[in-house]
């Protein structure tokens, strides 16, 4: 019996290991989870959401960040038109000096979750030095399709709205300092905040259930008043 639940555990857990693999050999994407991140600049808003069953160490360490308030007042030190809009590091990138919970998790990294998911217009996919798990905070937000990066750079999300934003990013003056374009002016996330799509949702819903319930309650001492006047 215990070698049985051995192998049913195994099994499981097999399956969740190639999980990324396998939405991507059935022509689907992943699911994205519910949080929500947006990063506000004087160009528009940019949202977007993660994909934990893709790259789940990597979802939770820039959740992390963004909920302590790491990308706050740091910039797009990369912006190359049909290729990416890459945020800096936040140890280097940010305008405003960090407190001390916020330089022990700015300074760690995370391991290459590499996956098949595609590099494509939108996704978020993490920096790395030549190490393969050196990934810290900085990260680009896909403005082409770039298939020479597949499988090299971990994949961990992708923009759910602001498109337009990243477009006149990409209209924005550039220089060359070696293989990176760079804007010529500083892009800097003014501020950021996240919330919970679902949630989000439910809200949306108890307001228009207790909307209904009145114009209910109204309709029902309307025909009251009629009936038995």
């Amino acid at each position: 019996m215990w070698g049985e639940n051995q192998n049913g555990v195994s099994s499981i857990l097999l399956i969740f290991t190639f999980l990324p693999f396998l939405f991507t050999a059935m022509g689907q994407s992943p699911q994205l989870g519910s949080a929500r991140v947006v990063f506000q600049t004087k160009y528009g808003d940019i949202e977007f959401g993660f994909y934990p069953s893709v790259a789940p160490k990597t979802v939770e360490h820039i959740y992390k960040l963004v909920r302590l308030g790491c990308y706050n007042t740091n910039h797009f030190f990369r912006v190359d038109h049909g290729f990416v809009a890459q945020v800096a590091d936040v140890g280097n990138g940010r305008s405003a000096p960090m407190n001390e919970e916020q330089k022990v998790e700015a300074y760690k990294t995370v391991v290459g979750e590499f996956s098949s998911v595609k590099h494509v217009r939108g996704i978020l996919s993490m920096g790395r030095h030549s190490d393969p798990n050196s990934g810290g905070s900085s990260f680009s937000m896909l403005l082409g399709d770039a298939p020479h990066l597949d499988g090299q750079y971990a994949i961990f999300g992708k923009v759910t709205k602001g498109d337009e934003t990243l477009k006149k990013l990409e209209q924005l003056p550039t220089r060359r300092e070696g293989i990176f374009v760079m804007p010529t002016e500083r892009i800097e996330i003014l501020s950021s905040y996240y919330y919970d799509s679902e949630m989000e949702t439910c809200q949306q819903d108890k307001s228009m259930l207790r909307r209904r319930l009145e114009a209910s309650a109204v309709e029902i001492e309307r025909q009251r008043m009629k009936c038995f006047p």
